[in-house]
């Protein structure tokens, strides 16, 4: 197979893709934690989604045994992805979960209301009516953070008050969701406070307030050693669910005193490595757990690197050279968030690891892009 030119640090350099590796199509369910991979969406073009290769792309999370959340910050909420377009991506997911047995979470937010300051009633108006489309889809609610609370509330009563509100009345627990600000920067200072210590003790004085319906919480702010403080510190029952696409090997494996459950975006384009690796963690086989996904940090990091708000281009360059989609293209033109010396290193870095399905095609589809 003829190789390619890639612009590298250093300069150009002809690259030729290694053997890769033969991931299963197909898995269990894993059994002793339970994992979400947030999914992406497929665009036809920057203003209309390509629906059936994206219900099909969460059909093989399914297959591979993960549960997928679904529009989240992964699936461009917010970023391209609207209420309406996130409304029916919402309800399709839930029906096609529904033919195979596939466990959803899906996002309800405020998002209808836009980013700048709204009164606290609106935002709660906001949030129902989102949750009533995730339950209507059969779906387990995700309260993600919304950019109109953080540009509206006074302090941390007022996110008690949006808070206390929506879990006095959901029909089943729901997962809360702390994106940082690295995520988006319109959420900096959640939970009423840009002191991370005092955001969590916030967030936990929630939490045990209605500790019957959170199910857990889905924490992405890149920092180990506060998710584990945090996940020390929840009532008996509630889950940590770790959204750190940095460290999510060793929080996943846990220590003596527990472990993460996951929801991460990272597992979108490493669904089949996580698939294989948590079947080695059913086991109790920590070491081969950790033995298939350690080496994937490198590429993890890339994908998430500052400004980490722009991880999805990276995901969704990485299903089209794997051939889970026919086109480079976002919703709302966000291809553009990386350039092709990132992109360039993202394609080394997976072909290193062993990711594409077929490395001709990947080869063909990145001399392409590099032509284009």
């Amino acid at each position: 197979m003829p190789g390619l030119v890639l612009p590298l640090p250093g300069g150009p350099r002809e690259y030729q893709v290694p053997a890769q590796r033969d991931w299963p199509d197909r898995a269990p369910p894993a059994r002793s934690r339970i994992v979400f991979a947030a999914a992406h969406v497929v665009a036809r073009s920057p203003t209309r989604l390509d629906w059936d290769a994206t219900l099909r792309f969460r059909h093989r999370l399914w297959s591979l045994g993960l549960g997928v959340a679904d529009a989240l910050d992964t699936a461009q909420r917010g970023m391209g992805l609207d209420w309406p377009a996130a409304r029916e991506l919402i309800l399709r997911s839930g029906a096609e979960a529904r033919t195979c047995g596939g466990r959803l979470c899906c996002g309800a937010g405020t998002d209808q209301l836009g980013a700048g300051r709204a009164s606290l009633g609106d935002i709660v108006a906001a949030y129902e009516e989102q949750l009533s489309v995730a339950e209507q889809a059969g779906a387990q609610p995700v309260l993600m953070c919304s950019r109109a609370l953080a540009a509206s509330a006074r302090g941390p009563d007022d996110y008690a008050k949006v808070y206390g509100s929506l879990l006095s009345q959901v029909t089943r627990p729901v997962i809360l969701h702390w994106l940082g600000d690295m995520f988006d920067p319109a959420l900096r200072g959640y939970w009423g406070a840009a002191d991370l210590d005092v955001a969590a003790a916030n967030v936990l004085a929630i939490i045990a307030e209605h500790a019957d319906t959170v199910d857990g919480i889905k924490v992405s702010l890149l920092d180990a050693g506060r998710e584990v403080a945090l996940r020390r510190r929840l009532p008996p029952g509630v889950r940590l669910y770790t959204g750190d696409d940095f460290n999510f090997a060793p929080l996943i494996a846990g220590d003596a005193e527990g472990f993460s459950d996951a929801l991460l975006g990272v597992f979108d384009p490493l669904a089949a490595p996580a698939a294989v690796a948590l079947a080695a963690l059913d086991v109790g086989d920590v070491a081969g757990f950790r033995a298939v996904l350690d080496p994937l940090v490198p590429l993890a990091r890339h994908i998430f690197a500052a400004p980490t708000q722009y991880y999805k281009t990276g995901v969704v360059f990485l299903a089209w050279l794997s051939g889970y989609q026919d086109h480079f293209v976002m919703a709302g033109g966000q291809q553009a968030g990386r350039d092709r010396a990132h992109l360039a290193r993202l394609f080394r870095l997976a072909a290193e690891a062993g990711l594409f399905p077929d490395a001709g095609l990947a080869t063909e589809r990145m001399r392409r892009f590099l032509d284009g």
